[in-house]
């Protein structure tokens, strides 16, 4: 049997999420929580105790009041750079609880 359409798995995934961008914004989350949890500095991953995406919000919890300080001082910056991380336009502003 001669395979006449074949293609990369990759594609076919990235072309089934372009036709479902609610599980393809779902996906991004996943990928934008264990990026925080795995690619931020150590000092950050040990004081958050919680993180998740609500309203195109990321909620960050921390026991850290001096990092909760600190970090909100660059705040534009981290959405900015966690969008591009997971190339998707998946959160508008983040929330230091």
């Amino acid at each position: 049997m001669k395979r006449t359409n074949s293609q990369p798995i990759g594609r076919l995934l990235e072309n089934f999420l372009e036709s479902n961008p609610v599980l393809a914004d779902k996906m991004a989350e996943s990928r934008l929580m264990d990026y925080w949890t795995n690619s931020m500095s150590p000092a950050i991953s040990r004081y958050t105790s919680n993180l998740f995406v609500k309203n195109r919000t990321l909620y960050v919890k921390l026991t850290s009041s001096v990092l909760k300080n600190e970090l909100l001082l660059c705040r534009e910056q981290m959405i900015l750079n966690l969008n591009k991380e997971i190339k998707r336009n998946i959160i508008d502003t983040i929330v230091f609880i």
